[in-house]
């Protein structure tokens, strides 16, 4: 079984553009993070899908936030991300894990019913850890100890009825180099302008004289 692991958060200190911030602490090097603000529903799929797009087969993917915080939205954004239509994926709170064929294989694990290391061992936890799908997994706090050193952790929060904070931490170089990936999509995707509609022709007829 992997070791348990003490995650503490930490003050980033760097900032980049556009409210994404990058940040390496001297003392753990291998932990970096990237933190924004999703306006809606919309932007937490997209952030899954620049997420989903970097992503290459064998990571997991430590998802955590309350009830409602966008986690299930987030793995539809990341299905996108590998070529799965997000609309068939939804919360395995009942069935535990959903298993999808994209560009890379895709397990949809939630924790949130488990209450014991051996209930999460009996949905075979473990071998998917072991294998080549990428593996999403929500309310993964619940049992950090099943957890991989090498992981990339996304935290979802509450800022208010609409907005959330996203914090995606990497632990462990693969994850590393895949955040910096995720980093630099990310702020591209930020900086590019948004589409506007075309101005409608004003239908109005001109009042007669």
């Amino acid at each position: 079984m992997p070791s348990r692991l003490s995650n503490k958060p930490r003050r980033p200190t760097s900032d980049t553009a556009h409210g994404a911030r990058l940040s390496k602490a001297s003392r753990h090097p291998s932990v970096e993070r990237l933190e924004s603000v999703l306006s809606s529903r919309s932007q937490t799929e997209h952030l899954g899908h620049v997420i989903g797009s970097s992503l290459t087969g064998g990571e997991v993917l430590a998802l955590t936030g309350a009830l409602g915080a966008g986690k299930t939205a987030l793995v539809r954004g990341i299905a996108a991300g590998l070529d799965l239509p997000p609309e068939s994926v939804s919360s395995p709170t009942f069935v535990l894990a959903h298993e999808y064929e994209g560009r890379v294989p895709l397990v949809h694990i939630d924790l949130y019913r488990l209450h014991t290391a051996a209930e999460a061992e009996s949905i075979g936890l473990d071998d998917y850890l072991a294998g080549s799908a990428v593996v999403a997994i929500e309310w993964a706090d619940r049992f950090p100890g099943w957890l991989p050193a090498d992981r990339l952790e996304v935290q979802l929060t509450h800022r208010s009825p609409a907005t959330r904070n996203a914090l995606v931490l990497a632990q462990g170089p693969r994850s590393s180099a895949l955040l910096t990936r995720i980093i630099r999509a990310w702020q591209a995707v930020r900086r590019a302008p948004i589409a506007r509609e075309p101005a409608r022709p004003d239908r109005r007829k001109a009042s007669a004289r």
